[in-house]
Parts: structure tokens; sequence; C-alpha cells
């Protein structure tokens, strides 16, 4: 069985946030991050190449396949925010309704860019999401 592709670095998430293109998705970023930071109490740390997590969870499927990963976490895409906060499984659901203009999939938030949505709402959001996804 191979191990987890998404596994923590030690690289810079600054260093990283300074190369994301265009400049509102690395803003947005940087706002994001500070947002989780703040939320969570946890340093911002790289998962593999694009992904900021904080925390750390460890997962089992059915399969028998495990890991860890993080609680939450975000990638600024050049085409838009991806929030890894549990955004398919329903309980989310009456804030999203809230937020602004966003999508969701198979956990995920996509945001084009944080003037798109509540500000407010997506800080409850992140907090729910904190809250729900169990530690190591």
């Amino acid at each position: 069985m191979t191990g987890n592709k998404t596994q923590a670095t030690g690289a810079s998430v600054e260093a990283f946030l300074a190369k994301v293109e265009p400049e509102q998705r690395r803003d947005d970023g940087r706002i994001v991050c500070a947002m989780m930071t703040r939320i969570t109490g946890e340093p911002a740390t790289m998962w593999g190449p694009s992904i900021i997590g904080f925390g750390t969870r460890h997962y089992r499927y059915e399969s028998g396949r495990e890991g860890d990963i993080c609680r939450i976490g975000f990638s600024p895409r050049r085409a838009q925010l991806v929030l890894y906060i549990g955004a398919g499984s329903g309980r989310l659901d009456p804030l999203l309704a809230t937020l602004g203009r966003h999508s969701t999939g198979k956990g995920c938030l996509y945001i084009r860019k944080l003037a798109d949505v509540d500000q407010a709402v997506l800080e409850a959001l992140i907090a729910k999401a904190w809250a729900h996804e169990p530690a190591v």
C-alpha cells in the first residue's frame, strides 16, 4: 500500500504565498491564512506543494488505507481559492446559504475572490469545520 502523497513539509508558507498569481489570489490567500491561524490557534503548515493546512487528523478508509492530513486547510489556486473544510457534508449548508457566491464539491468550498463572500460567514464556516474535525 502506498503512503499519502499529501504530507506536511517544512516548506515556508510565506514563500509559497509570495509566488501565488494573480496578485488578488495572493492577497486573498494571505487573508484566509491569517483567518485560519486566528481561528485554529495552530501554525500554518505546507501540505504537499500547494495546500496550507492547520492541525492534523488521522483517517482510515474501509479499504484499510490510512494516514494523516491537515484538519482544515486551503489552496490559493490560480482560478479560485479552495478551502478544505468538509463543505460537501451537509452540516455547513445553513451557513453556506448565506455566504455569497461560491460552489462546493466533495468536501471543498470554492471561492473566486473574497470580495464575493461575507467574511464573517466564512469565519463562522471555518470555526465550525475546525470544531467538527477530530485531531490526531
